[in-house]
């Protein structure tokens, strides 16, 4: 290990000690620039910027939200003496939508003053008053987008002058929402609920009673309230008819929409129920054996009595008895001389069925029931393209739900196909009015995001750059690399003889005059 380091070591300092001073400078710079540029980076995605999430709050209302936030271990802070509380700005939307449910807080608005902070110098009131609203509707919309069901949200908002003098009376803001939800989704009461208490929290002087909500399909949604319910006779049975109106015409528009379409059906219903609340007693005494219309014998008496002797004629009713005693009694009459009688007396106590009810009937019986449905053909200016087999089905199905609706004891007879047909209407028409809703904003990347990236790239390619052309100078690929040339000395060093010399001598005469040199050798062979 220690020598596979020592060996990367000495490779980067030969490599460094063979860069020029320029190309030097510009690794140097290009490190630290990259350093700088991740450090920055870093730096910006995981830094939390705290936002007000509420504003002009009670101590207990900020102690409390406080206390859910710490809870839910969620990073928060508290300014403004306590009266406003700071949450991290990507969580600030979700978190108005979870404390609204919750019925937090109770007082208080949202805050918009960092809207103020984008005003011109020589803007005027009524322009800051109108940039105030329309930002107060995009925000209020865009928190109800986060609400699960609602794919999209357009917000009115309509928030009336202060007057001018004390005695004026302070009216109340009122708030419209068209609200597009998803398919078949349904809301519960407390989701209703809590967007009710959210608008009314979002807009100052807001009561929940200025508030209507309604979607794509003009279905509204009501906010239900107990306490009037309680109180208001009235209030009560027309919260439940517009309930019953509501879950049959979901009921419809659903089962219509998978078919056509959610935004090719429209439905409306309209239901007359009874509210009458009956409490009654019956006393009835039934036989026990209905066919024979007779009851159980509990008692049997039979007496049989016989007389002869002289006397008048008998017949008639015996003295001291009762006629309605001898109803059973029977007489045999003699002659005028003698005369004899028998009777006979049967008495039988019979028990019958004796039933007591108290009935005590509850109110709410569909009496009647309408509905009415508007179709969009396919080919909205072809009427035509919707087939006649598709609106007989429709008008069946519709039959049949308010033949299985409306309580049999309210109408006491059998409902024919004519009362169904009054009580059904499907037109077959293309819809003008539809609410178009703006497209969701693609997100998009910001430009900063695409110039970081091209600095980054160059510097990679860079550096792959500047690696391969060491790698071809170390190989002396390079032409323009200049090749420093070192005299490694012999490891065998001769001795300097004087033959050694002369021998040199010679190869060097040799090499430098070859004609001088071919002449003594040709006299050294001639002296020999």
């Amino acid at each position: 290990m220690n020598e596979t380091l020592l060996k990367m070591t000495r490779k980067l300092k030969t490599y460094w000690q063979n860069r020029k001073k320029g190309q030097k400078i510009i690794l140097v710079a290009s490190i630290v620039f990259l350093i700088t540029i991740t450090s920055l980076i870093v730096f910006l995605t995981t830094k939390t910027t705290l936002v007000p999430l509420y504003s002009n709050l009670s101590p207990s209302e900020t102690g409390s939200i406080k206390e859910n936030l710490d809870g839910r271990g969620i990073q928060s802070e508290i300014t403004d003496g306590g009266t406003t509380i700071k949450v991290p700005e990507q969580m600030m939307d979700s978190l108005k939508v979870e404390l609204a449910a919750q019925g937090i807080p109770k007082s208080g608005n949202i805050d918009y003053s960092f809207f103020g902070k984008n005003a011109g110098l020589g803007m005027t009131d009524n322009e800051f008053n109108v940039l105030k609203l329309d930002a107060m509707q995009t925000e209020l919309a865009d928190l109800i987008k986060g609400i699960e069901g609602v794919n999209d949200a357009q917000v009115m908002i309509n928030i009336p002058e202060k007057g001018i003098f004390v005695s004026d009376v302070e009216e109340k803001a009122s708030a419209s929402i068209v609200l597009n939800t998803k398919s078949g989704y349904q809301f519960e009461n407390s989701q209703i609920k809590a967007l009710y208490h959210l608008i009314s929290k979002s807009i100052p002087n807001l009561p929940t009673d200025n508030i209507v909500i309604m979607n794509q399909y003009f279905e509204y949604f009501d906010l239900e309230n107990s306490e009037n319910s309680s109180s208001n006779l009235f209030a009560a049975q027309t919260n439940m008819k517009k309930q019953v109106e509501r879950d049959i015409q979901r009921q419809v528009q659903n089962m219509l929409g998978t078919l056509m379409g959610q935004d090719k059906v429209i439905v409306s219903v309209s239901a007359d129920i009874d509210f009458t609340k009956e409490n009654r007693e019956e006393n009835l005494v039934t036989p026990v054996d209905e066919e024979n219309m007779q009851g159980i014998a509990i008692s049997a008496q039979k007496i049989t009595e016989a007389y002869t002797g002289n006397g008048e004629q008998t017949g008639g009713v015996p003295q001291g008895e009762d006629p309605a005693d001898s109803l059973g009694s029977s007489y045999v009459q003699g002659n005028n001389s003698n005369g004899d009688y028998e009777k006979l007396d049967d008495k039988i106590n019979y028990e019958v069925n004796r039933v007591r009810k108290e009935i005590e009937e509850s109110p709410y019986k569909i009496r009647d029931l309408g509905i009415q449905v508007m179709v969009e053909p396919p080919e909205p200016d072809n009427p035509s393209s919707l087939p006649q087999d598709r609106v007989n089905d429709i008008n069946q199905i519709l039959a049949t739900i308010i033949r299985t609706t409306i309580d049999k004891n309210e109408t006491n007879q059998q409902i024919t196909d004519e009362d169904l047909q009054n009580k059904v209407v499907v037109s077959v028409q293309p819809f003008n009015g539809k609410i178009k809703m703006n497209e969701e904003p693609k997100a998009l990347i910001p430009w900063w995001i695409y110039v970081i990236g091209v600095i980054l790239l160059a510097i990679i390619a860079l550096f792959i750059f500047l690696f391969l052309r060491s790698r071809k100078k170390l190989k002396g690929e390079d032409p323009y690399q200049e090749i420093e040339t070192f005299k490694i000395p012999d490891e065998k060093i001769e001795l300097e003889t004087e033959s050694t010399l002369q021998r040199k001598q010679i190869e060097k005469m040799a090499k430098e005059d070859p004609e001088e040199f071919a002449r003594l050798l040709r006299t050294w062979i001639a002296d020999e």
